[in-house]
């Protein structure tokens, strides 16, 4: 057991929505019942409404029970960020553990860092939870608004080895440890297949395939919409906000003729409506072109259903390939070849059971020690 620690957690979290939000939330409350003591820093303004390509960046669900969250941070007001480092220098905590996923947020978490720290009356340890380091879609000054960030930090938590690896190219010196995702235990109990199909008004006995998270053009829907050209009788559930143009996918769809397959659900989905997505389908299928860890992976974990994941970045770490799904290239052929296998060869139970001792992999409580440790990785 570690020692009782006053840990400040920096990090979107309610009434801001997504995964980065639930798993801060999720992490807070492992460490507390570990006998931490934590609050947690969030954004009053993350994202200018220009720069956000969805429709709201907020959540209609109520706040999780036992968190103290203080709603602080205004991502581009630098005045802001030296009163809010001043503010969680007075907590007077023994660590900070701060959420990084996005280079834009460099400036502003690297100034309250500092100020935090330049203003802490105690030793104060700065642990980073990289979720990326590197984005996906890159842009104009990520890597020196990386650079900064890293430089605020003492040590580094990854969830994939890809993004540990990265990280050690912005800094050579400053430990980088390694922990995986944990499963996501937050939504509710899985549900009879027939029943959350009947609320979804999809067909009962057609092989379903789900598509889950929110579209963007490196998640590689087009992929699976391409491979469901391949696979005659196979339907697919697409749930999940659209950030980009849609037209896109459109003409697939069009080209291909599956709007009849095709069960589209293109907005966010509501925290209360996940299981209901995740008990209907018979298989996830996650085609990205590019990953690092998968928050949806951990979602298919704990409502034990097998998973089609693309061999990039850390999803090979998650699914093992034959025993909790299936790990492929990610080219249409290769996606419609294992949706056949499953299909055709009833694999649903066998993966099921190596789905239940994979899952023991993935805790909380593992997370949480990870980044209370110091010292090497």
């Amino acid at each position: 057991m570690s020692t009782v620690k006053k840990i400040v957690i920096v990090s979107p979290a309610h009434p801001l929505r997504g995964g980065i939000a639930a798993s801060s939330e999720r992490l807070a409350q492992a460490l507390q019942s570990m006998g931490h003591e934590v609050v947690l820093y969030s954004f009053s303004l993350q994202y200018p409404a220009f720069l956000f390509p969805g429709k709201t960046q907020y959540t209609d669900d109520p706040p999780p029970a036992g968190l103290l969250i203080k709603t602080r941070i205004n991502a581009i007001h630098p005045i802001n960020w030296i009163l809010t480092g001043r503010a969680i220098a007075l907590e007077r905590a023994d660590q900070i553990m701060v959420r990084f996923w996005l280079p834009f947020m460099g400036p502003c978490l690297g100034t309250v860092l500092r100020v935090a720290r330049f203003f802490s009356r105690k030793k104060l340890q700065i642990t980073a939870l990289v979720d990326n380091i590197i984005p996906h879609e890159k842009r104009f000054g990520d890597r020196p608004f990386a650079q900064y960030f890293v430089g605020a930090c003492d040590d580094f938590v990854a969830m994939s080895h890809s993004v540990q690896e990265e990280i050690g190219t912005f800094s050579s010196s400053k430990p980088v440890r390694f922990a995986p995702h944990p499963v996501y235990d937050n939504y509710g109990s899985s549900m009879k297949k027939s029943e959350a199909r009947q609320l979804l008004q999809l067909p009962e006995n057609t092989p379903l395939v789900l598509f889950f998270g929110f579209i963007r053009r490196y998640k590689g829907l087009d992929l699976l919409l391409e491979a469901l050209a391949l696979s005659p009788g196979v339907h697919a559930v697409i749930a999940g906000e659209c950030y980009e143009d849609w037209s896109f996918y459109q003409q697939i769809i069009d080209r291909h003729g599956l709007a009849n397959r095709l069960h589209l659900h293109v907005d966010f989905i509501a925290t209360d409506q996940v299981r209901v997505f995740f008990s209907a389908a018979d298989l996830i299928v996650q085609p990205y072109r590019t990953a690092t860890q998968s928050g949806i992976s951990q979602i298919a974990y704990y409502f034990e259903q097998p998973m089609v994941v693309t061999n990039v970045g850390g999803l090979p770490e998650i699914v093992t390939d034959g025993i909790s799904g299936y790990v492929v290239e990610p080219k249409p052929e290769a996606i419609a070849a294992a949706m056949s296998d499953f299909f055709d060869n009833q694999r649903d139970a066998s993966f099921q059971e190596g789905i239940r001792k994979e899952k023991q992999r993935f805790t909380w409580e593992y997370l949480a020690e990870r980044l209370l440790e110091t010292g090497a990785a």
